[in-house]
């Protein structure tokens, strides 16, 4: 409206702002909507989307419980099916884009890029979405698992897509919850299945997280309680876990029955410890002390123990010990200007010890953070943990695909002296165990087309372990380094060196 000063009439006028917004004019004084209000928002999306976690599907089947990357691509989430199947049966996909066909025992699906619909054994199949192809890898939308897998599994297959949980045939397992009827202070769980959750407690509530189990809901997913000190549980999903949280008005400790059917929340002053299983200890625990039994010649002075490691903790035997090279001062090589390989080496190592760990392989990773160790400490420290196999991480710029390295022993004059071996050639003995471990890794390889190639080399530390030892080299598929740190890359190849550990862990399971 006019504005009235004096005996002038001055009407607003309306300017464009030259950022790009709408200046509007009161007198002297603007106010300016600007297009930079959209560009906050925007920022403020995406800085929640930085923040959010990782996204996994959590598969659960008779043959495997394993975990996949979950991609987002085109505003739906996407997961590679060949690495979906790859544990459940025989499994090979060949690309020749815009087509993509895969084998699964002895059913054909076709895949055509950009297309919403498969042919499965010569039947369409409704994908919810485009079918999208990746680095060789075949994609699918998250919502098609409902209706494509029966078609190669022959057998039900259900999601829960709000959290990310996928279950093959009749996997469930249940539980019930029930105060003890002679004291309601005690509150017991009975599952159907052995179960191995971690148990979290804080004021108010105690918490049991479940990773590894196909647990489903109750009834009702809010529990009530006949209980003044238990008043309630209640069960959620997300992320591919499932939790129980009790409420509670006193400190609970919980006990584990032998089977592992049978979890007890009681008052802690009645409970002298929470009783647990071993493997629920987390794998990346601070290192192991040395074990009286560790069969290295002594000649070769053991190294100091890390400031991270207190001398308290007892030894534990691991299957798998992770070993993310370089680390600290050393950075390994310079894969580009802005990525070092200690950085590369470490994510590979946390990724490749939750597939083992979700195969049922316990993993200690010994550099989980970028800290200084040096060759004679990792030997030192994969060898007093006793473990079955060791794994050493490198990257690289050069070549192609994974390199896979044994060790070739350097001609020397030590020899064993009585339970002791020489340092330099502790490896002689399971070098068979190790080139058959490479094999099989390398089985795996191949099977998701990567290009592999066996070596052996005169390598610190294989050398110095006494146990089946391979190195992996990891380098990008093509000529884009960054492909390096791409997840749907890294959990590709963890995945394939986990499940080559776990076709041979029989083997390894019975070497001294």
């Amino acid at each position: 409206m006019p504005s009235i000063k004096g005996n002038r009439i001055r009407r607003n006028r309306t300017s464009r702002n030259p950022i790009g917004g709408t200046a509007i004019g009161f007198g002297r004084n603007k106010v300016f909507i600007r297009a930079s209000v959209g560009i906050l928002l925007f920022l403020a999306v995406l800085l929640v989307y930085a923040a959010a976690p990782e996204k996994h599907l959590a598969i659960f089947s008779t043959a495997a419980n394993y975990s996949l990357p979950i991609v987002q691509r085109q505003g739906q989430d996407y997961v590679g099916l060949l690495e979906l199947l790859d544990p459940l049966g025989t499994v090979s996909a060949k690309s020749d884009p815009p087509r993509w066909r895969l084998h699964y025992n002895n059913i054909l699906g076709e895949f055509v890029i950009g297309n919403s619909h498969a042919r499965v054994q010569g039947r369409d199949a409704d994908l919810s979405g485009k079918f999208l192809m990746e680095n060789g890898r075949g994609l699918v939308p998250l919502a098609a698992l409902n209706s494509l897998l029966p078609r190669f599994l022959g057998g039900p297959a259900t999601l829960h897509e709000e959290s990310n949980r996928l279950f093959i045939g009749n996997i469930a397992t249940h539980f019930t919850a029930s105060v003890s009827p002679s004291d309601p202070s005690h509150l017991v769980f009975h599952f159907t299945a052995p179960v191995n959750p971690s148990v979290a407690s804080e004021p108010g509530n105690l918490r049991l997280t479940f990773r590894r189990e196909p647990l489903t809901a109750p009834a009702s997913p809010m529990l009530t309680f006949n209980s003044k000190s238990i008043p309630s549980a209640d069960y959620s999903e997300n992320n591919g876990t499932a939790e129980i949280n009790v409420t509670t008005n006193i400190p609970l400790l919980a006990t584990f029955s032998t089977d592992g059917r049978t979890i007890t929340l009681a008052p802690a002053k009645s409970q002298p410890a929470v009783t647990a299983p071993a493997s629920a200890t987390p794998a990346s625990s601070p290192t192991p002390t040395a074990a009286p039994s560790s069969p290295v010649a002594a000649q070769s002075p053991p190294p100091a123990t890390p400031a991270s490691s207190p001398a308290s903790s007892l030894p534990r035997r691991y299957f798998a010990i992770v070993d993310a090279s370089h680390g600290g001062n050393d950075r390994g090589e310079a894969l580009s200007n802005t990525l070092a390989e200690k950085d590369v080496t470490v994510a590979f190592a946390r990724r490749l010890r939750q597939e083992l760990e979700s195969r049922g392989i316990t993993t200690l990773v010994l550099r989980d953070s970028d800290a200084n160790l040096s060759l004679d400490d990792r030997a030192y420290f994969a060898n007093t943990t006793r473990a079955a196999v060791y794994i050493a991480l490198h990257a690289a710029s050069n070549g192609h695909g994974v390199r896979l390295y044994t060790s070739l022993l350097p001609y020397g004059s030590e020899d064993d002296r009585g339970p002791f071996r020489s340092w330099t050639t502790a490896q002689s003995s399971s070098i068979p165990l190790s080139q058959a471990t490479a094999a099989s890794v390398s089985t795996e390889l191949r099977k998701l087309q990567v290009t592999v190639r066996t070596l052996t080399a005169p390598l610190r530390p294989l050398n110095n372990i006494t146990t089946a030892a391979i190195a992996v080299e990891v380098a990008p598929p093509a000529s884009d380094i960054s492909i390096l740190t791409a997840p749907d890359y890294q959990q590709l190849i963890a995945g394939a060196v986990a499940n080559g550990i776990v076709a041979i862990r029989a083997q390894l399971g019975a070497a001294p």
